[in-house]
Order: C-alpha cells, then sequence, then structure tokens
C-alpha cells in the first residue's frame, strides 16, 4: 500500500533542540541537585514527558522542577534552536507534491508553535499533536492514531519518523511504518536497537522510501 502521510516528532528530528533540552535540563539539576549531574547523565531524560522525568527525579517537587526547566527552555528557545540540515526543503517538496503531513510530539503546544514558526516549518503541516492533546504520550499509540484520524488516514498508509525510541514504539504500535534518524542525540546504534523499518541518513532519503523521487 502506498505511503500518503507522514507525521514527524519535532524535537532532534525536524528542528535541533538538542542543546536546548540537554541546557534546560542541566539548568534545572544544578538549581535542585548542584553539582549532581553531568552533560552524559541527562541524555536519558530525552524523549519521556517532562512530568515522567522529573517525577523520576523528585515525586515532591517535580512541578517546582518542570516551571524552572520550562521558564528556562522558553527563555532561550529562539537563541538555541537551529534545523537539521536538509529539513526544510524535504518537507517543502513533500507539501508541494501533496502528501499529508503532521507532527506528533510529547511538548506542550505554545513550545511546539515557538519551534515551528522559529524554523518556517508551521506553513507545511495540516496537524500538530501535542501533549496537550492527549492522555497518554508516546510510545501509547494514542497521539499518533488522532493524527492519522485528523488527516483521515490510515495506519497501512502512514510512517512515523522520529529521533527516539518513543517515536518508533508508538508507530509500531498504532500500525504505522516507522523511520528513525542518525543524527539522534542518542546515538544511531541505540535507535536501530528498536528495529525502525528504516533509518534515514538524511531526511530527503524519505523521497526514495515512499517512492516520490
Amino acid at each position: 500500500m502506498k505511503i500518503d502521510t507522514l507525521l514527524f516528532d519535532l524535537d532532534g528530528t525536524l528542528i535541533d533542540t538538542n542543546e536546548l533540552i540537554i541546557s534546560s535540563f542541566l539548568h534545572t539539576f544544578e538549581t535542585y541537585y548542584p553539582g549532581q549531574y553531568k552533560r552524559e547523565d541527562v541524555l536519558k531524560y530525552m524523549g519521556p514527558t517532562l512530568t515522567e522525568t522529573f517525577t523520576s527525579v523528585d515525586k515532591d517537587r517535580y512541578e517546582e522542577m518542570i516551571a524552572t526547566y520550562r521558564a528556562y527552555n522558553i527563555g532561550k528557545h529562539d537563541e538555541l534552536v537551529t534545523e537539521f540540515e536538509g529539513v526544510f526543503e524535504t518537507i517543502q517538496t513533500l507539501h508541494e507534491k501533496g502528501y499529508k503531513l503532521g507532527v506528533v510530539t510529547t511538548k506542550v503546544r505554545n513550545v511546539v508553535d515557538m519551534g515551528l514558526k522559529l524554523t518556517k516549518l508551521d506553513q507545511f503541516f495540516d496537524v500538530v499533536v501535542t501533549l496537550d492533546d492527549v492522555k497518554h504520550a508516546k510510545p501509547d499509540p494514542e497521539p499518533v492514531l488522532l493524527a492519522l484520524k485528523q488527516l483521515d488516514s490510515t495506519p497501512e498508509t502512514a510512517i512515523m519518523v522520529g529521533d527516539n525510541h518513543h517515536d518508533v514504539l508508538a508507530g509500531k504500535n498504532a500500525g504505522t511504518m516507522t523511520a528513525g534518524v542518525v543524527w539522534t542525540a542518542k546515538g544511531e546504534e541505540y535507535l536501530a536497537s528498536f528495529k525502525p523499518d528504516y533509518m534515514l541518513q538524511h531526511m530527503g532519503d524519505l523521497f526514495k522510501i515512499i517512492g516520490a523521487e
């Protein structure tokens, strides 16, 4: 069956928020646990929701920690966020060719809107499913299925693209094809271990996969 729908994670997939996310975590941990967390320690927290991450660290202060993280994250957003090479051109071409495009992210909507607007990708997506729109975040299939429903698409004709195991598993759980990206902050080998159908060396690899060259 031909792919007519492409769903993308946002952070670390379409836009390079890695530096922003890492520095936001380091700032937050330094505020509450001075000197205890290094750069490599926070990589494991990239992907899950902030609630999941901070409740696992401190059940009593997680809301306070989320507020600290978000304030820093929003303040530094435009300074630290960039787009990955080839993303804009690829998404623009897919849009022009009439493919149905959606974003499925574990971030809250106001920050998602900031990232899409900053990189001018907002003009290409018909549907954006954020943490605010669902009860269960990825890897649960709910956000992927919601995006498919809003796009009037089926899992059999869709592919979910992401930089984290949450994205690959959400796609698999929803019944879509899946693609990982080699520019993931967690390393290509780590992501490949979750067995996505494809690993993209460049976003433009999608054209070959969906037969849109």
